[in-house]
């Protein structure tokens, strides 16, 4: 199981993550919302700005303080080490 960090510690199974979004958009904003009234959201911003969403195949939403731009390139960043590149 590969792990990623998505700030301050904390990270997520990369196998089990949909999608890593911005948290500016409306759908965005309501996913929260019912991630919140469903208890589903993991807040690990640790009080920060929420700069990245992380919806999960378990229909957990995390939100994050770190950039979406980069946690992305830590998925590529795994990927490349495994393939040597």
């Amino acid at each position: 199981m590969k792990m990623i960090n998505i700030g301050f510690g904390n990270n997520v199974s990369e196998d089990r993550v949909i999608a890593i979004v911005s948290p500016e958009s409306a759908p965005i904003k309501r996913i929260i919302n019912d991630a919140r009234e469903g208890n589903k959201l993991i807040d690990a911003t640790y009080g920060r700005k929420t700069r990245a969403v992380i919806i999960m195949d378990s229909n957990h939403v995390v939100l994050s303080a770190i950039h979406p731009e980069t946690v992305a390139q830590r998925f590529v960043g795994i990927d490349n080490i495994e393939r040597g590149v």
